[in-house]
């Protein structure tokens, strides 16, 4: 039997996924403020689901306690009621029922059949609650990671500009895995001994009320000592997750690079990255291992002075004819599960703290406020006619150094405008405001006259295509790759996608087609085929508005020449936006809109900015005209 959650976790604010290869900066956005709730808040939300599951394992652990604080007991018999010729306690007189000898070996017979059905049950139970425990914490660390990563999707990119990629992979997996440990196994332990040291303290002290008070008398000593380093154990952990997490960062970060790391020569570079990551990391490891080692070694010290003086003032007890051995005996065994709780505490705080510190870091991730707000009401119908319009509009990722002042331009429906400047002048921010990346700090910007926080963001992006420089393609098919933002997409339409891009061609003729397999991020495929996937991919959204992000840049003439024949199929009928650093790929625009230190500096068309001798105009000379002479000469020089 598996267990299955009832429920899945179902997200309070949907947000479309926004493109993930929009090369923009990340900024500080508007936010809604969410709660910081506790962690057992988050347990218990987790564990809800699996009530049935939980019920279960608490029966089975129930029975385990029980057959584990009666396993004693039949060799107390043996020793005082068979060997002992003790008469057998009132409530064991249903054993002469049963058939067997009176004498000393039906008494044994007893004691052993007892033993074997002690133990049967007490294995059954164990296998139950074993099984139902890993099913659940399976479970738990499924809808975990899933919780996790649909959270970080809908998070917007000011987020990811703030945190390191590897300590969030790190959490998915790392963190998560110890939970589900801790929950799969810890947890059981925990409360079967919890429960065997309520129903041992009753017998005890029904047994020997002097003996109890000794255990009972002690153990509170002993919390408090392990208490005491509780703070500190978490502290060392938390700072060994921490380095741990620098180690995925640093692993992430080279196979990412690794052609630059090659091409550069630069392998002994992150060979001495990933050595210092490590080093740091055994170092807090072994801090923290100092810490943890003086518990269990003390505890276990205390333990055996406590047994010492149960054994000499049971024996003298023995010697004057009030206690008999088997009552001394079950009472040891008793004393030493009674003091298992303790030492499997003082055992398991480097588990526990690491749970701890996993369950802060996942509940840190659950509780980053940075999603884009959605007005209640807002339109689930986006744009249709792409009538774009920037109103006086202000942003800064960091509120106090403004990266755009006062922008104001017009894109008329099926309009195609270039928008051009200097580096850093702000045209990736312009055209990363449009599908509501982030929001403006003042100002509005609208599309078809509705304000665009007056949309859905599944609304909006939905009526937006993008074609940028470096297009990112998905491990999978070449098909899955074309329909990724439009998975219901038909064989007919993923087809006539590929040819209006000039993809086709080259698809047809990999070993399988469609059903080709790409590589992450693309790396089996040309960069010129991977933007004409790129633009089939757009093409096959059949969106209103078009944004480009000099899709031709890094590639050459042949490649661009596709390219291009692709992109003006694509364009006809629709508004589209260009980022453009080569003027020559912009001059046939309607509009182009000129950007200078976060403010339109100029707009019009080709030949209208030409004749005003503006900035436009210097842009255009110093990429257009020819080097002067003497730089001529040099190069000849350097190269004959």
């Amino acid at each position: 039997m598996t267990i299955r959650a009832q429920t899945r976790y179902t997200p309070v604010m949907p947000e479309s996924a926004a493109p993930s290869t929009l090369a923009a900066p990340v900024a500080s956005t508007p936010t809604i403020a969410i709660e910081k709730r506790p962690t057992s808040r988050l347990v218990l939300e987790l564990l809800r689901p699996y009530r049935a599951g939980l019920i279960i394992v608490l029966v089975a652990m129930v029975v385990e306690t029980a057959m584990s604080i009666a396993a004693p007991w039949p060799l107390k018999v043996v020793l005082d009621n068979a060997i002992g010729h003790d008469s057998l306690p009132r409530w064991l007189d249903w054993v002469h029922d049963l058939g067997l000898p009176r004498d000393t070996m039906g008494l044994a017979a007893f004691a052993g059949i007892a033993a074997v059905v002690i133990a049967a049950l007490g294995a059954v139970a164990s296998y139950i609650d074993n099984y139902f425990t890993e099913s659940v914490g399976q479970w738990v660390a499924h809808d975990l990671r899933v919780r996790i990563y649909d959270h970080l999707t809908r998070l917007s990119l000011s987020y990811y500009d703030k945190e390191q990629s590897g300590a969030l992979l790190s959490t998915i997996t790392n963190d998560v895995a110890t939970v589900q440990d801790f929950a799969s196994s810890a947890t059981l332990d925990i409360l079967i001994d919890m429960m065997t040291i309520v129903g041992m303290l009753g017998i005890m002290f029904w047994l020997n009320w002097d003996f109890a008070l000794i255990a009972v008398g002690v153990t509170p000593f002993l919390l408090l000592f392990v208490a005491r380093f509780k703070k500190a154990v978490k502290d060392a952990t938390r700072e060994v997750r921490k380095r741990q997490s620098d180690i995925v960062s640093v692993v992430q970060q080279g196979l990412g690079s690794m052609r630059i790391v090659k091409a550069y020569g630069r392998q002994d570079l992150e060979a001495e990255r990933m050595n210092i990551a490590s080093r740091a990391t055994i170092g807090a490891a072994l801090r923290a291992r100092s810490i943890k080692s003086l518990l269990s070694p003390i505890v276990t010290v205390v333990v055996a002075f406590c047994t010492a003086f149960v054994l000499w003032r049971g024996t003298s007890l023995i010697v004057a004819g009030t206690l008999t051995v088997g009552a001394l005996t079950v009472f040891l065994a008793y004393l030493t599960k009674f003091f298992k709780p303790v030492q499997d505490l003082a055992k398991m705080t480097n588990t526990i703290a690491q749970t701890a510190i996993g369950l802060e870091r996942i509940q840190r991730i659950l509780d980053a406020d940075m999603i884009i707000p959605e007005r209640a009401g807002a339109r689930t119908v986006g744009p249709e006619r792409g009538d774009i319009r920037f109103d006086h509009v202000a942003f800064g990722y960091d509120p106090s150094v403004p990266v755009l002042h006062d922008v104001s331009f017009v894109v008329a429906p099926g309009q195609h405008v270039g928008i051009v400047g200097t580096t850093g002048s702000g045209k990736s921010t312009v055209v990363s405001l449009i599908p509501r990346f982030y929001d403006p700090i003042s100002g509005s910007i609208t599309i078809d006259h509705v304000d665009l926080r007056d949309y859905t963001l599944a609304a909006l992006r939905h009526q937006i295509g993008f074609v940028l420089q470096d297009t990112a393609l998905f491990q999978g098919t070449v098909r899955e790759n074309i329909a990724y933002g439009r998975p219901d997409a038909t064989e007919e339409a993923i087809i006539a996608a590929a040819k209006l891009a000039n993809a086709d061609e080259f698809i047809v003729r990999m070993p399988h087609g469609y059903d080709s397999m790409i590589g992450e991020r693309g790396a089996t495929l040309s960069g010129g085929q991977r933007q004409r996937i790129g633009i089939a991919r757009a093409v096959i959204r059949n969106a209103p508005i078009l944004i480009l992000d000099e899709p031709t840049a890094a590639l050459d003439t042949e490649s661009e020449k596709l390219v291009m024949e692709g992109l003006e199929r694509l364009m006809r009928g629709r508004t589209v936006i260009t980022i453009a650093h080569r003027l020559g790929t912009i001059q046939d625009c309607d509009k182009i809109v000129v950007l200078k230190d976060g403010v339109v500096a100029e707009e019009g068309a080709h030949d209208e900015l030409m004749r005003r001798g503006g900035l436009y105009a210097d842009l255009h000379r110093i990429q257009f005209e020819s080097p002067a002479p003497e730089i001529k000469a040099a190069s000849v020089a350097v190269h004959p």
